[in-house]
């Protein structure tokens, strides 16, 4: 088989470059070997140029046949001889966006997205959870904080994500709320000491540690129990206002899992902490502010009278009920007769065993002892911590928190003191006691008030409503009248006078009308005695009257007269006239000196008037 032409023209070609090598060597002129050098230079370089450039054109001469065959399937070949030939992969179909097929929305590849049965179900619960009902201020925001604390981490795929608060006063550390996956963590308070914490605090600026040796965690890493197997740490500061006041921290147990860009995320992260307490503070203040103006105008809109003791009591419950939070809150009441301080009045929210009413004080180591000794509010953050009774030596109290003693002074003289507790420890600050001890002044002037009120009652001895004796008053005048008439062998005679309850009618009136019943019946009372007659009140709606030298019959014939004349003459109360009875019950006095004995026999002769249905006069 006979060479080409495109062979023999190559064979020419190259046949030269070996000529052109052996020339140096066969000749001694400089000259020639130069000439032979620099034309095999230019001759190669020739070669190698047209080559390169018949390479290019090929590729190009490819590239358009490629795409001229593009939509044909069967192979096509090249026969130029000189070229040789060469065959042609066949072309796969491939997407073209042509007219036809133009869409605005570009059509996506499905993919396979599972959603389990419970997916909506799930998230609706995350999503739509409620706020705990009935919790503080701070619990809600302890609940919010915590919700914070599960998303940072599973964001950063932490261990434990904590939050400290910061008290510069004490220099301590408090653990408000934590999520991890460990159960080693319980000690909730911590000194300011010179560990990774404590850096961040005296620093005020963010702290990070990428590989913890197992031998320093336990001094490192301060609030767990027991060693984790922590090795990335990473902590920054929270700032309210200017001043530090918490701290947010982040533990792995993977090495350098945390790095620059993580502190500027949590950053971020304290930033709204920090706005959603200042939100929580200023909803806290104004609600508080509200509650405790409240209260404070409940009392002042009291529309029962102060008249007992009882009264007084119901009045500072209402009082003290929004003034603060508390668990526990105890009266404690001074007692004149007595010059005794006891526990009056004990409102006990808990389950937990306190102690009981009328307990007596010991004013020697005690704490409400100390607060009326020196008239002095009382404030302990927790009770665990002292071995100091609350009332009483003898106290059994089952449980601690934080408790608070404000006396009530007015006058310099003390009338009692306000008691609170609560479970919690902390809870009350200085500016509450202040608080509550400028706003409870009224409270100490109302016990003044009542106070003084019953020293002139029982200085006085006639009845203020009805200008009869007083009990008291009448008791005394009796027993001489009584020593009088034995001393001269002279009759007497007791009635007890008592108006019978007119229920029926009071559903006719709007208001109260028995102070207009009793003013105008002790009138008639008033005006059928003679200077033989002794007239007091006694109770509420009896009245008594001791005849002086009339017999047991001439008393019944009185009374009798008596009772007619009240049952027949209409009383006006409120542009209403109707009548009112009364029952009757009399006791012979004769040779009789004890008070009690006649006055227990009247009364048998009065209960037998009500038992025949009242507006009846029964002798004894």
């Amino acid at each position: 088989m006979g060479l080409s032409e495109k062979y023999k023209k190559r064979i020419l070609i190259f046949i030269f470059i070996p000529i052109l090598i052996i020339i140096p060597f066969i000749t001694d002129d400089s000259l020639l070997r130069i000439i032979s050098g620099v034309i095999l230079l230019i001759y190669v370089g020739f070669i190698i140029f047209l080559r390169d450039s018949k390479s290019d054109t090929k590729e190009y001469d490819k590239s358009n046949e490629t795409s001229d065959v593009l939509h044909e399937q069967s192979p096509s070949y090249s026969t130029d001889e000189s070229e040789g030939f060469e065959i042609i992969s066949p072309v796969k179909n491939i997407e073209v966006i042509t007219a036809e097929n133009f869409t605005t929305t570009v059509n996506k590849p499905n993919r396979n997205f599972f959603k389990p049965p419970d997916f909506k179900e799930n998230f609706d619960k995350i999503a739509r959870e409620e706020l705990p009902k009935d919790i503080s201020q701070d619990e809600q925001f302890g609940f919010l904080l915590e919700k914070i604390l599960s998303v940072v981490k599973d964001a950063f795929m932490a261990h434990t994500v904590a939050f400290f608060w910061y008290n510069k006063n004490k220099q301590k550390l408090t653990l408000e709320r934590f999520v991890s996956s460990s159960t080693q963590i319980t000690k909730q308070k911590f000194d300011l000491e010179d560990d990774i914490l404590g850096k961040i605090v005296q620093k005020e600026e963010p702290e990070i540690l990428t590989d913890i040796s197992p031998n320093a965690e336990v001094d490192v890493i301060r609030y767990y129990n027991s060693p984790q197997g922590v090795k990335s740490f990473v902590g920054v500061p929270l700032f309210y206002g200017k001043n530090l006041t918490g701290i947010l921290v982040l533990d792995s147990k993977v090495n350098d899992a945390f790095g620059i860009e993580q502190i500027f995320s949590l950053g971020k992260v304290v930033r709204i902490i920090s706005i959603i307490i200042s939100l929580f503070e200023e909803k806290f203040s104004e609600t508080q502010a509200e509650q405790r103006l409240k209260a404070l105008l409940n009392i002042l809109s009291y529309d029962k009278k102060i008249e007992t003791e009882t009264d007084i009591y119901s009045t500072i419950i209402i009082a003290v009920k929004d003034l603060l939070d508390w668990d526990v809150f105890t009266f404690v009441s001074y007692f004149p007769s007595e010059q005794k301080f006891k526990t009056t009045r004990i409102v006990n929210k808990t389950s937990l065993k306190y102690v009981g009413e009328n307990l007596e004080i010991d004013l020697n180591g005690t704490l409400v002892g100390r607060a009326i000794l020196s008239f002095t509010p009382v404030k302990i953050d927790d009770t665990s911590s002292i071995e100091i009774p609350r009332f009483s030596k003898n106290e059994d109290v089952s449980f601690d928190g934080s408790f608070l003693a404000i006396p009530l002074v007015y006058d310099e003289q003390n009338y009692g003191v306000l008691c609170f507790e609560s479970l919690k420890k902390n809870i009350y600050t200085n500016n509450e006691i202040t608080f509550v001890k400028n706003a409870t002044k009224f409270i100490a002037f109302i016990l003044h008030s009542f106070s003084t009120i019953n020293i002139l009652k029982n200085l006085l001895t006639y009845d203020i409503e009805t200008k009869a004796l007083n009990y008291k008053s009448f008791i005394e005048r009796l027993t001489i009248d009584l020593v009088r008439s034995k001393e001269l062998d002279l009759p007497g005679a007791v009635a007890l006078i008592k108006i019978d309850d007119f229920l029926e009618q009071e559903s006719l009136f709007d208001g109260n009308p028995f102070p207009k019943v009793l003013k105008a019946i002790s009138q008639m009372i008033k005006d059928e005695l003679t200077p033989m007659h002794l007239w007091g009140r006694i109770d509420e709606r009896v009245f008594a009257v001791y005849f002086f030298n009339t017999t047991p019959k001439d008393a019944f014939l009185w009374a009798e007269k008596l009772r007619v004349k009240i049952a027949r003459k209409p009383i006006a109360v409120v542009a209403r006239q109707t009548t009112f009875t009364v029952s009757i019950g009399i006791a012979s006095t004769l040779n009789k000196t004890d008070v009690n004995e006649i006055l227990n026999n009247a009364e048998l002769a009065l209960k037998k008037a009500l038992e025949k249905g009242g507006n009846t006069v029964k002798s004894l």
